[in-house]
């Protein structure tokens, strides 16, 4: 295919050459009718490009099928029988895969350190998890993906299960044998459905790990969003094989995806895959030697740990993208709260993740020495006055055997369940009736329908204390909970 074209800007742009107007949505009538100050802040381009999909961009019946061409452009750049895009995000795009598969009620093989989506995924499609138990890694305190002998495993105790859900990479880079878990599921005759939100790149250089389709995965959901170029929302969920109909499937998406797409985001997509096809390997390339030299400039701050090798082997991951710089603070006493808190305070440099210990850059191709400079610098500059801010409070790290809990009913069930609140201190031994996620990265430490303990509850009211976000429980504060009656 001819990967120079991009169906969608391509249009767009046509559409403000033409000077079309539309008697109907969006009303602000690309920005006329907009508040000149919002357009001070916004400015009049992003209204001007907000325009109908169908009936605007395209005709009413969509006859040119820019949407469609570009789909099957993007099918085509990473080796995908079928690519559907997304404007609500990979949230979307895994509950689809999840219906497609196990919908109704059917049961799948989950990844415990799946992230909220998918536990939302289990609600709407009334689907019985089988827990695979990640890795626990107890000196880091956070989980890898779990092994093929695993999924092995949960296959003999539950043959009947629809497929399997895997999360690679992790929120924090880490990878599964992906290609060992889809034979163990091809096995079977089962399908693997792979959450690879953060690696939507992996398909466009051989120095990053082994991207889910060529790993033998037959459904794969990225987020453009987040290691690619795109905006905000934008997620591709792509097909292969024929363990899942694919009519299904779309019909599946359909009914969760908005019947008012926005324009740009389906724009943005193009536009990088475009991007990707014919520069990406060099941009990756570049993005890949300046993570390797950021890496060893941090290394050299005094109590400051670049993870990198200690998360690889048998017992851990199986790969890494080494464009996640996964930072450990632990050494300087001080929390990884404490540390991003503070590079945003004083250095106005934020960072996507923290945890009791540690702090995740996440580099791109848009990153060159200025910005990680910053980056490097504003560590720099932490680690001289950490010492000036009160340790944080410590978490109340419980073993890794506490931290699985017993699930009681269908995740389904007990959310929509009658419910009480009760104070947090005194809900061991009650089915909660919400998750509750730690975010970021955004695993669930509970999930609706498990059986609250002692030690998940200590964990999550120190952390709270620590500065933990747990922003899906009803009550912020975690002083209390909601259980089922």
């Amino acid at each position: 295919m001819d990967h120079s074209e991009a169906p969608i800007p391509t249009a767009l742009a046509e559409y403000h050459e033409l000077g079309r107007y539309g008697f109907a949505p969006p009303g602000h009538r690309q920005g006329r009718g907009t508040d000149p100050r919002l357009l001070d802040v916004l400015g009049r381009q992003p209204f001007r490009d907000d325009v109908l999909a169908s009936g605007g961009l395209d005709d009413r019946r969509s006859t040119h099928g820019y949407l469609s061409r570009a789909e099957e452009l993007m099918a085509d750049a990473v080796g995908a029988d079928y690519s559907f895009f997304s404007t609500c995000g990979s949230s979307l795009s895994v509950k689809a895969a999840m219906m497609a598969v196990a919908g109704g009620d059917g049961s799948l093989l989950v990844g415990r350190d799946s992230h909220k989506s998918i536990v939302a995924g289990l609600i709407f499609a009334g689907v019985q998890p089988r827990w695979i138990t990640p890795r626990w890694d107890a000196q880091q305190h956070f989980s890898h993906p779990p092994s093929p002998q695993q999924v092995a495993e949960e296959w003999e105790r539950h043959p009947d299960a629809a497929g399997a859900l895997i999360v690679s990479p992790s929120p924090y880079g880490t990878c599964a044998d992906l290609s060992g878990i889809a034979q163990v599921c091809h096995e079977r005759g089962k399908p693997l459905i792979v959450d690879e939100a953060w690696g939507a790149h992996l398909p466009f250089h051989p120095d990053l790990p082994t991207w889910a389709m060529n790993a033998g995965a037959d459904l794969c959901v990225v987020s453009v969003h987040k290691m690619g170029a795109g905006f905000e929302q934008g997620s591709v969920l792509h097909q292969q094989g024929d363990l899942v109909d694919q009519d299904h499937l779309s019909a599946c998406a359909d009914l969760l995806m908005t019947t008012s797409p926005n324009v740009m985001v389906y724009a943005a997509m193009d536009g990088w895959r475009r991007q990707m096809v014919q520069e990406g390997h060099e941009l990756l390339g570049a993005a890949l030697e300046l993570a390797y030299t950021v890496r060893e400039q941090i290394e050299r701050i005094p109590d400051v740990e670049v993870l990198d090798d200690e998360l690889l082997g048998v017992e851990a991951s199986h790969d890494l993208d080494r464009l996640q710089v996964l930072i450990d603070v632990a050494g300087t006493g001080r929390s990884g709260y404490q540390a991003a808190d503070w590079l945003r305070r004083h250095c106005l440099v934020d960072v996507g993740m923290s945890d009791h210990r540690r702090i995740l850059a996440t580099l791109s191709i848009a990153d060159d020495t200025s910005t990680v400079g910053r980056l490097v610098a504003g560590l720099r500059s932490w680690r001289r006055t950490a010492y000036d801010v009160s340790a944080a409070p410590p978490v109340d790290l419980p073993a890794p055997a506490d931290l699985e809990l017993e699930s009681e009913r269908l995740p389904r069930d007990a959310f929509f369940a009658p419910t009480e609140t009760i104070e947090l201190k005194a809900a061991a031994g009650r089915i909660s009736a919400e998750q509750l996620t730690p975010y970021p990265p955004g695993i669930p430490a509970v999930v609706p329908g498990e059986r609250l303990n002692d030690a998940v509850i200590d964990y999550l009211r120190s952390g709270i204390d620590a500065g933990m976000n747990v922003p899906d429980a009803a009550d912020k504060t975690l002083r209390t909970v909601r259980v089922v009656v």
